[in-house]
């Protein structure tokens, strides 16, 4: 009887962050699900009314929709596989016993607490400007012609912007996995004359299964959201080479105030996001319970 008094005033003490939580959740969903039946544009709201499916047919046969899902994934699984090998470079490096360690690994880490746009215009102007960028000198230095990346290769430099972002965090949960790696394992490996190759790939690596699972799922959840960085570089050009889901439908919303349409976008990125998400927790949920 006890037990379930207590189960009873658990629930009872948990409601209210759930209920707030369904509401904050499905009250924005159940609108933007609403209007991506609508015609609506609020600079025009005479014409309002009931469209069905016309939204998510114009959205479909956009030329620009299936730019943005291949820019999407593309975006995805490139930054995935940099952040993950060279986090696990950077963390087998900063693992090491080193002069200055503390702070070595502060500078590895600061990159991920500097916000999106700020990182996103210190890439633009200081680092890859064709003109008085860093890359741009060091083209020079060498007798090279320097490349406007964001002109010639506009998704190339938004996943290195975004992989610089997140390569930080990567580096900071495998390291702390790393740690966690029993020594006597180490040394048991290297008197059985275990070379620095067979002991990462039969030791180190599947101690890091479980990191490495977290930092890819984590990340996927992040990365199908990426807009602030192609807003402040590229603006999605040229043309849609850096366009993924999320700026389309910023495009729609806030350029073309074409909310129907936005809102069925929004509605089409959510379905895709949970289909992504379900395979990437399945897969996770395998080497977590290992």
């Amino acid at each position: 009887m006890a037990t379930k008094q207590t189960n009873s005033l658990a629930r009872l003490m948990m409601a209210p962050s759930v209920i707030l939580l369904l509401v904050w959740m499905v009250v924005p969903l159940a609108f933007t699900l609403w209007f991506s039946f609508q015609q609506y544009n609020p600079l025009n709201p005479i014409r309002d009314g009931f469209v069905g499916f016309s939204n998510y047919l114009l959205f479909f046969n956009n030329p620009a929709f299936i730019a943005s899902i291949i820019n999407t994934l593309l975006l995805v699984v490139s930054v995935l596989l940099i952040t993950v090998i060279g986090g696990i470079l950077l963390a087998l490096l900063l693992d090491q016993p080193m002069w200055g360690q503390g702070f070595v690994r502060i500078l590895v880490i600061s990159p991920f607490f500097v916000m999106p746009p700020v990182a996103a215009l210190v890439w633009k102007n200081m680092l890859m400007h064709p003109g008085y960028g860093v890359f741009a000198d060091m083209a020079r230095f060498f007798g090279l012609q320097p490349i406007d990346w964001f002109a010639q290769y506009p998704l190339f430099s938004i996943i290195l912007i975004v992989a610089w972002q997140w390569l930080p965090f990567a580096t900071l949960i495998l390291l702390t996995s790393l740690q966690s790696l029993d020594g006597e394992q180490k040394e048991a490996a290297e008197m059985d004359g275990a070379g620095v190759l067979s002991r990462f790939c039969y030791l180190t690596l599947p101690h890091l299964a479980r990191a490495i699972t977290v930092v890819v799922l984590i990340q996927t959840i992040f990365l199908l959201s990426i807009y602030a960085e192609i807003l402040v570089t590229t603006n999605g050009g040229p043309g849609y080479a850096s366009t993924n889901l999320p700026f389309l439908v910023y495009q729609k919303a806030l350029l073309e105030f074409k909310i129907g349409q936005a809102s069925a976008g929004g509605i089409i990125a959510v379905i895709l996001a949970n289909i992504v998400a379900f395979f990437v927790m399945r897969y996770a949920g395998r080497n977590l319970d290992r």
